[in-house]
């Protein structure tokens, strides 16, 4: 039996085609993934993201705790603030990458909804082996979780909600309340390379907040729109942005995946030895971002070469809406990892070049 998110009637008065999402119904898309891509570049849509884990933290030892378990340094973060951060396993692979924010009374940890029940459980033994004292509670299914995200998105959302949103610097957050009743968290914060924010609320008022939050969202010229699945994908792989499964997973570290800056080898936590062996080292393989020729896609597992040898493999790829191009996300060898590089991709036995390029592929305009 699959899981619906407090926003599941939503999805289906809007004729979302709904899919089977790490054990949640969730939407695919509601127009097309090109349509739904566009209006996020151009304007504004709203994903339900409610699927994903929101853990709490709080109590005397939460903060010994969370340097154990993160690769962030979170001792000094201030109350407001928000951090990208990674959960590694004892060789160092990547368990999941989170969102760890400092609330006034606790931390809330935002994590991929297919790794909450395994992050749990590693959690829960780290408390029980280091015998640590703090409180642990799983906020998923009492609350409810959308990205509003789109640059015309800040201009809506900040005549609605009784907080100064385009003050919100990005990874800040404010908690607040709409008329005494509908109490939320907003972040600035997001996953397609727009600005925008993410929105935390009780999941019993979901349904009433998401037209309070988004406005009339199947008038055609909607400034905000709903968006599923598919456009999410295309959105944070054009922004150069990991996905669990794809370019982040346990046997994967951070550092071969160009997340040094969020990695902090100067304290203890679980997997830091090995990385700071592979630090001083260098890494054997790298992410880099592919720019094939032509319209062909290069899917997760294509083989990429390099005179005919296999020196890699693709992690995502697409055609990418915005720039009309075909990219791609791959782990490659070191050695051939700079950009401007000529590689190929091998689809089905045809060699297609694909150059090494800077990530992001898109940068929204500042």
């Amino acid at each position: 039996m699959l899981k619906h998110t407090p926003f599941h009637d939503f999805h289906v008065q809007q004729g979302a085609k709904l899919v089977d999402f790490a054990g949640w119904e969730m939407p695919l898309l509601y127009r097309s993934i090109l349509d739904e891509h566009e209006q996020t570049r151009k304007s504004g849509s709203i994903f339900d993201v409610s699927h994903m884990g929101r853990l709490h933290f709080s109590g005397k030892d939460a903060v010994t705790f969370l340097n154990k378990v993160l690769t962030r340094n979170i001792s000094e973060q201030k109350a407001g603030q928000s951090r990208y951060s990674l959960v590694c396993n004892e060789s160092g692979g990547v368990m999941d990458d989170v969102i760890i924010s400092r609330d006034v009374k606790n931390w809330i940890l935002v994590c991929n909804a297919s790794n909450r029940e395994k992050l749990v459980k590693h959690f829960t033994k780290v408390r029980h082996d280091l015998d640590l004292d703090f409180d642990m509670s799983d906020q998923t299914e009492g609350t409810a979780m959308v990205a509003l995200q789109g640059p015309k998105v800040i201009e809506r959302v900040a005549g609605v909600l009784p907080v100064d949103i385009k003050a919100l610097k990005r990874y800040q957050f404010e908690s607040g309340s709409y008329m005494g009743m509908l109490k939320f968290t907003i972040f600035r914060s997001g996953y397609t390379g727009e600005d925008g924010v993410e929105v935390i609320i009780p999941a019993k008022i979901a349904g009433m907040a998401i037209k309070l939050i988004a406005g009339k969202t199947d008038k055609p010229d909607a400034t905000i729109k709903p968006a599923g699945l598919g456009a999410r994908d295309t959105l944070r792989l054009e922004a150069g942005m990991p996905l669990y499964g794809h370019e982040l997973t346990q046997t994967i570290d951070p550092l071969s995946a160009g997340l040094g800056w969020a990695v902090d080898l100067n304290k203890d936590f679980i997997g830091v030895e090995p990385l700071r062996k592979i630090q001083a080292d260098g890494p054997k393989r790298r992410l880099v971002g592919l720019e094939l020729e032509g319209q062909r896609i290069a899917r997760q597992g294509t083989p990429v070469l390099l005179n005919g040898q296999p020196i890699g493999e693709v992690t995502s790829g697409t055609m990418s809406p915005t720039l009309q191009k075909s990219i791609a996300m791959a782990y490659v060898d070191a050695a051939h990892a700079t950009e401007g590089t000529t590689l190929a991709a091998d689809l089905k036995g045809t060699q297609v070049p694909a150059k090494v390029v800077k990530l992001p592929f898109y940068k929204r305009a500042q």
